[in-house]
């Protein structure tokens, strides 16, 4: 079973999302030995310039929130991370995330586990610690947690143009298929579940197509 998991560094509900999608792969057990995992680029901020932007003034003003609205839907955010163990910290700026698309697009030539571990260490630096996802420290880290060749990573952070076609593409191509929110994880190029759903959505979604069998 081939799992298309679409999804921004920069998307809280995306680390909620993989928490949750994660559980439900340890709950189905032996089972899950033939799932792949694939991460593929959305960016929520596509715009956005290298120097990023002040998180709060951003978010009010592209989601037209009041401040009381932010607050509780980072309350809501941190609760549901918290009862996955994935620890929300302090997120006061918000940044462009093309170069650790480009990043995950090479570790996904590497292996699926090594982007899978570079993933979740994007999600840690910015979500976790509020750090820069697109700096080249906390990309050669990730890369670095993900048992990748540091000067390989390296040429890839430094090389702008070094696998962007491929994100681009690949981007378009999930936007043209529907996508229009993160995260959407997409069941062997056929079935959708939208949205950072609780471990037992996933679980459901992954047994009824096991049992359905490769041919349905």
């Amino acid at each position: 079973m081939r799992i298309d998991f679409i999804s921004d560094v920069a998307c809280p509900w995306c680390a909620i999302g993989l928490a949750s999608f994660e559980r439900a792969l340890a709950a189905l057990g032996p089972e899950a030995a033939g799932i792949e995992l694939h991460f593929q680029p959305f960016e929520l901020n596509p715009g956005m310039a290298p120097e990023g932007a002040d998180a709060a003034q951003y978010l009010k003003a592209k989601y037209g929130m009041g401040d009381e609205q932010l607050a509780a839907n980072r309350a809501n955010i941190a609760a549901r991370g918290a009862a996955l163990g994935f620890s929300f910290g302090e997120r006061a700026h918000v940044w462009n995330t093309f170069d650790a698309h480009r990043l995950l697009h090479w570790a996904g030539l590497q292996s699926a586990a090594a982007q899978l571990a570079m993933k979740r260490a994007l999600l840690k630096a910015y979500h976790g610690e509020g750090r820069n996802p697109a700096a080249r420290e906390v990309l050669l880290e990730a890369a670095a947690a993900a048992g990748l060749d540091a000067g390989e990573a390296a040429a890839v952070i430094d090389d702008s143009a070094c696998f962007a076609d491929e994100v681009r593409e690949a981007e378009s191509e999930w936007q043209q298929a529907g996508i229009r929110s993160v995260p959407s994880v997409v069941i062997d190029r056929r079935f959708l579940v939208a949205g950072g759903q609780p471990p037992e959505v996933f679980e459901d979604a992954l047994r009824r197509r096991l049992a359905a069998g490769p041919h349905d």
